[in-house]
């Protein structure tokens, strides 16, 4: 490394927190190894060799959406081809088929098994993330999330970004805070961390300008932080932004988690360009490394940043396993929303296959639920 970023490893080794300009510094280096190594150093220090993974499902039940981002490729207007829009029954039932394929995987019989119980079979979380639509009531989201409650009441429900959140507080005249109470009084147990894109006011107006803004995603998770309602957090990069925007924004998940400790892992989300408005390329391997590595080093006050395979492909998430992510997310069976922009990846994964792509990394695979506790 350079002079300034051998000043900044040690700092990361005396467990000093990193600023701007050594995160910046961070991204412009090419000394990717030296990076992947300080990020793997903290990384073990927070969570040992461990590297995690659920058994989840995703549900997106609508793709028609009042707002039309221009990385989406996923979103629809109503009575476009290609629009769909699930009702209340035809989601129970998604849920209950995808749980039997789940129970009619192979069993898994690790030689030496972290995972709790042998075998388990069960699904521990349905993820639910979906279009603005325009004719939805509140109430219809309520009973969505009571009857997935009622109908499979050990699942978790992590349901709706902060841009949903939003969304329903306006269609409903409640305030965030009591569309939020409303929610989880339903059923509602977490939050993804979808929508936050990059918070930079000039970028937003070029990728997404009828969204949320990038403050109001903040305040909607300091909300939800209040509430009780546990979040994950997101960066979309690999678009139109610098290096400088990514910093800010992390930085600026940085200090909302110093007020509320309400996040609970970090999701850095490759732009895929396929059928976008603003098209471009994928990222790179490198940038991909090296966002996933600045997060780790940057995140000092984050538990776990993800390594989301469906975007980075199966093989670039084993790598990033040793430049500082500790989770790959999960089985998901039936992905939508990156795979309309082009992913590359497979739509879903076994539970073993999971477990041999972290064992096959060097680390010890463990089963876990949505709140990072080990499956028992």
């Amino acid at each position: 490394m350079i002079p300034s970023c051998n000043r900044i490893k040690n700092k990361v080794l005396s467990g000093k927190r990193l600023s701007k300009e050594d995160a910046i510094k961070l991204f412009e280096t090419d000394d990717i190894f030296t990076l992947g190594k300080l990020a793997s150093y903290v990384a073990k220090k927070k969570n040992g060799n461990k590297a995690y993974f659920i058994r989840n499902i995703h549900v997106n039940p609508t793709n028609i959406c009042v707002n039309r981002c221009k990385f989406c490729a996923f979103s629809r207007s109503k009575g476009e081809a290609g629009a769909y829009e699930m009702t209340i029954d035809e989601i129970i039932s998604k849920i209950r088929t995808q749980k039997t394929e789940h129970r009619m995987q192979p069993k898994i019989t690790p030689p030496n098994p972290p995972l709790g119980k042998e075998g388990h079979g069960g699904v521990s979380e349905v993820h639910i993330v979906g279009g603005l639509h325009p004719d939805w009531p509140f109430e219809y989201y309520l009973e969505m999330i009571s009857r997935i409650k009622k109908s499979f009441p050990k699942i978790c429900i992590k349901a709706f970004t902060a841009t949903e959140i939003d969304y329903f507080s306006r269609i409903s005249g409640k305030s965030v805070e009591d569309t939020l109470i409303e929610l989880k009084k339903h059923g509602l147990d977490t939050m993804p961390g979808g929508g936050a894109e990059i918070f930079d006011t000039g970028v937003r107006s070029q990728i997404c300008p009828e969204k949320l803004s990038g403050e109001g995603w903040i305040n909607v998770m300091e909300a939800a932080h209040r509430a009780g309602i546990k979040t994950n957090a997101t960066m979309l990069y690999g678009h139109v932004e610098n290096y400088e925007q990514r910093v800010d924004h992390l930085l600026r998940l940085r200090e909302l988690q110093d007020k509320t400790k309400g996040f609970q892992a970090f999701i850095p989300l490759a732009y895929h360009p396929k059928n976008t408005e603003i098209g471009g390329t994928y990222s790179s391997g490198i940038d991909d490394l090296k966002t996933i590595a600045v997060s780790r080093l940057v995140l000092d006050n984050f538990a776990h940043i993800k390594a989301y395979w469906i975007m980075l492909g199966e093989k670039l998430s084993q790598v990033a396993l040793l430049f500082g992510a500790d989770d790959i997310d999960g089985t998901i069976i039936d992905e939508k929303v990156t795979h309309s922009a082009g992913a590359l990846s497979s739509k879903g994964l076994t539970a073993g296959e999971l477990i041999n792509m972290i064992k096959k990394a060097g680390k010890v695979p463990v089963e876990r639920d949505s709140f990072y506790r080990a499956v028992k």
